[in-house]
């Protein structure tokens, strides 16, 4: 660990501000084994009383979450997961868990533990449900698709990125444009464009649902997907799949280029970060990505050089 010892990692981790949980992943009901000072402070309950356990006891007769079958969903696969929890504490107050988990394996592969980095999110919660309407909101959706708004999607990436920074894991960012939207809005009215972005969005939304996976609406019709644990070559299998997807629509669009139907370009940067690379580097990298899409004729994927970190 580069000279680390381990009591030096432990005072990193117990001092850490936020909540930390790891978790066995080799036993039957995945119980707690470490628990972090600030996350007992946050639930309310000592390491103590977590340790051994399922942290599903901090959900007490509140199961039905449509997030906790999602995190389900990603532990039973071993993926990364992001979601918002309803929590109690020991007096019965409710408090909102924003939760990542990263699942950890061995050098041979196999999974062994799973890693939650909590944050109490109840403040902002509460803020987004005392938001006047029509005022942006951390939490708020991207009015035309349904998608998580830019904001809130940069709020998410921005966590992210530090997380895959500090644990040394594989990010990557897919920018999807619709190609010759502009043109498809003159030939056929801006109703038509919306209707366009709409459909396209749905078949983005549907094909990113793991744990780990966040679909935005960028801009217009451009579209930002963050992926988890991803290499680029991966990322450009799910991508090439997504512009099929929205090629088998059919949807008409005689000024694309001399084609037929809409089409989808798509810029790709995935890497393990390195600390000294702010998150800037990333999106700089996917922007020249997409743009040499576009320059190679469009309906096309371009994945990022070393270059375009810089």
């Amino acid at each position: 660990m580069n000279g680390w010892s381990l009591e030096a990692w432990r005072g990193v981790v117990d001092t850490a501000p936020e909540g930390i949980v790891i978790c066995d992943a080799t036993a039957a009901d995945c119980p707690a084994v470490y628990v972090n000072p600030a996350f007992s402070r946050m639930c309310g309950y000592p390491a103590a009383a977590l340790l051994g356990n399922n942290l599903r006891m901090l959900q007490a007769a509140d199961r039905e979450q449509e997030s906790l079958a999602r995190l389900r969903e990603a532990l039973a696969k071993g993926e990364p997961a992001r979601v918002m929890v309803r929590n109690y504490r020991p007096d019965g107050s409710l408090f909102w868990n924003e939760t990542v988990i990263q699942p950890v394996r061995n050098g041979g592969g196999q999974l062994t533990h799973f890693i939650g980095y909590h944050r109490d999110a109840s403040d902002r919660q509460k803020g987004a449900e005392r938001a006047p309407a029509g005022l942006p909101s951390w939490l708020r959706e991207d009015r035309l698709t349904g998608l998580h708004s830019r904001p809130y999607f940069e709020e998410l990436l921005q966590r992210d990125w530090m997380l895959a920074q500090r644990d040394s894991h594989e990010i990557g960012l897919t920018l999807f444009d619709i190609d010759d939207l502009g043109a498809y809005n003159d030939k056929f009215d801006r109703s038509a464009g919306d209707a366009c972005i709409r459909r396209v969005a749905r078949v983005i939304g549907a094909s990113y649902r793991r744990g780990g996976d966040l679909v935005g609406r960028w801009e217009g019709g451009t579209f930002a997907v963050l992926t988890q644990g991803e290499a680029a070559e991966r990322a450009t299998d799910y991508a090439r799949i997504v512009s099929e997807r929205v090629r088998a629509l059919l949807m008409h669009h005689p000024s694309n280029g001399g084609g037929r139907y809409v089409t989808l370009s798509a810029g790709i940067a995935s890497l393990v970060p390195p600390r000294t690379l702010p998150l800037e580097g990333l999106l700089k990298a996917c922007r020249a990505a997409l743009a040499r899409a576009k320059k190679n004729g469009k309906d096309s994927i371009a994945t990022a050089e070393a270059a375009d970190f810089q």
